[in-house]
């Protein structure tokens, strides 16, 4: 219990990457490889950064990856498509070209002739604005309709 406590309080700051001591950043390394599944086991991530077991251990529980509030922004939007064939995988195909990061797809069961779906999508290397993305979409074959629900700031 004592131990929870003292976790609770404490506290944290950001810093730079360049005044850290290389097992701390190495630690995160670890970290980032385990969490991306490019090492199995805690022995082959430290292997592959060059350091000791021990020294993950020693700080492991105090780093933790700091990400930036950058441009990326989370966009919800909502359409209206045909339901015919080939619609979606149209609107799925116009995001990607422009490097639109989809996160969610949530499509309705197709009613009188349409079909609803929103798009969750991460819009950070977008390489048009929202805007333009909307009117692309709207652009694409068999979307009949396009709102932009709301975005992340």
């Amino acid at each position: 219990m004592e131990e929870m406590k003292l976790k609770a309080n404490r506290r944290f700051y950001i810093v730079s990457e360049d005044i850290l001591p290389e097992a701390v950043v190495k630690t995160a390394q670890v970290k980032e490889i385990l969490a991306k599944g490019k090492a199995d086991t805690i022995n082959q991530a430290v292997d592959l950064v060059g350091i000791s077991r021990s020294a993950f251990y020693k700080y492991r529980d105090g780093i933790f990856p700091f990400y930036q509030e950058r441009k990326e922004k989370i966009v919800t939007i909502n359409m209206i498509l045909d339901h015919r064939s080939g619609v979606l995988s149209g609107v799925i195909n116009a995001i990607a070209s422009f490097n639109g990061n989809i996160l969610t797809i949530n499509q309705g069961l197709p009613l009188q002739g349409m079909a609803n779906v929103t798009v969750s999508i991460e819009s950070g290397q977008m390489e048009i604005n929202i805007p333009e993305l909307l009117n692309c979409l709207l652009a694409t074959s068999g979307v009949l309709r396009v709102e932009l629900v709301g975005q992340s700031i």
